[in-house]
């Protein structure tokens, strides 16, 4: 069975990390997506990442985990001729996603409403770091700059340790989630009503949202998250040193609660399962499971605990989170190119959260090389071998 977006086309004007990972989920997804990068002004991930031969290649790791699925042209969008190659692949398209600076296309003419006056259909979505407007609307920002914004540092880390930026680039990943969920919300509108629509995205928003309950609390009545490091609101969803590693509870609910106490030999406490008994013992039933917790491998505890329907999990290197055997049952979420273009040896990338029963978020072709299929795009657009010849000459691709 066909993916969801299979014959559609995507334009892809994104780099870094969050516009492009939008693109490349609807790309996983069937979607025909087109990246366009300025001739010498390669997307800056193409130079990121472990591998220094694969930076100078302009083939960096940054650039691999989500490049795959799409196809690479080069493009000058400060010369008018690059702007009506641009117009005449955006007349053909579905979607155009882009991560300038706010207003910096609308100043080429290749902003919505000239966009939108050549294809009404057309699904336009900005991504920047706080919006288009406003105060903040043409500051431009990263990961870290808006976990600092939002308050999401202040509430990492340890009471001793904090503001704390998280260590992944969260905010960069959900806002490339949301992004083409959006995008994908605004395709199924335009199914129902014919016409295109624009999306302002603000990673300060999705920031914001990955905080909601935090969010809402605040608002009702002032009540601050304090960062509290691995030492959680209750004792039963907190994490514990054990005999060689921590081990991460989440005994969270009263009836996992009460499962828990019952599996350690201790019915005594586990009939303080309601969450005003947890909240007014939390120390010393803290103090009782650090001093049984510390009596085995968190390994056997991992397993001990989910035998018993309570969720817990010994606390993991990256490189031991990938060699979990869960994710042999996965198949979706990783894949591994065997030959793919400035790679010495395979290369496996992530693909998806999530599979479907069938036409599923799959990865098809490798991350290409910077501007590996401009010359059959542009022809597939109607350019003729001299005209392709003559756009080289003068540097516009």
């Amino acid at each position: 069975m066909s993916r969801p977006f299979e014959g559609l086309r995507v334009i892809d004007l994104t780099h870094v990390l969050a516009g492009p990972f939008c693109a490349y989920q609807l790309a996983v997804l069937g979607a025909e997506t087109i990246k366009v990068e300025p001739p010498e002004e390669p997307d800056q991930a193409r130079e990121g990442g472990s591998d220094r031969d694969m930076n100078e290649g302009r083939m960096g790791t940054l650039y691999m985990a989500q490049g795959a699925n799409k196809r690479s042209i080069t493009l000058d969008l400060k010369q008018d001729e690059g702007r009506e190659v641009l117009k005449r692949l955006v007349a053909g398209a579905d979607v155009l996603v882009e991560n300038y600076r706010s207003g910096a296309l609308a100043a080429l003419g290749l902003g919505y409403e000239e966009m939108s006056a050549l294809n009404p259909t057309l699904i336009y979505c900005s991504m920047t770091g706080y919006g288009q407007d406003g105060p903040k609307g043409r500051h431009t920002a990263y990961d870290q700059v808006i976990q600092a914004a939002s308050g999401l540092m202040s509430v990492s880390g340890t009471a001793e340790v904090t503001p704390l930026m998280v260590g992944a680039p969260v905010v960069d990943y959900a806002s490339g989630t949301m992004a083409a969920f959006a995008v994908a919300s605004a395709l199924y509108q335009r199914a129902q009503t014919g016409h295109g629509q624009y999306i302002d995205f603000s990673m300060l928003d999705t920031a914001l949202i990955l905080m909601a309950s935090s969010v809402t609390a605040f608002l009702h009545d002032g009540a601050l998250p304090s960062p509290s490091g691995n030492k959680k609101s209750y004792a039963g969803n907190s994490c514990y040193e054990t005999a060689d590693g921590l081990v991460m509870l989440g005994a969270f609910n009263r009836r996992q609660h009460e499962r828990m106490w019952r599996a350690l030999d201790r019915p005594d406490l586990a009939e303080l399962s309601s969450w005003d008994a947890m909240a007014a013992n939390r120390e010393m039933l803290s103090d009782e499971l650090a001093s049984i917790l510390a009596t085995r491998p968190a390994a056997q505890w991992e397993t001990f605990f989910n035998d018993h329907a309570v969720p817990a999990a010994r606390v993991r290197t990256l490189a031991e989170a990938l060699d979990i055997d869960q994710l042999d049952h996965r198949d979706n979420l990783l894949h591994t190119f065997e030959d793919a273009p400035g790679v010495d040896g395979p290369m496996t990338v992530p693909v998806a959260a999530f599979r479907y029963a069938h036409g599923g978020p799959r990865a098809d072709s490798p991350p290409p090389a910077m501007g590996a299929d401009t010359d059959a795009v542009l022809g597939e657009a109607g350019y003729g071998a001299n005209e392709i010849a003559a756009l080289r000459a003068a540097g516009v691709i």
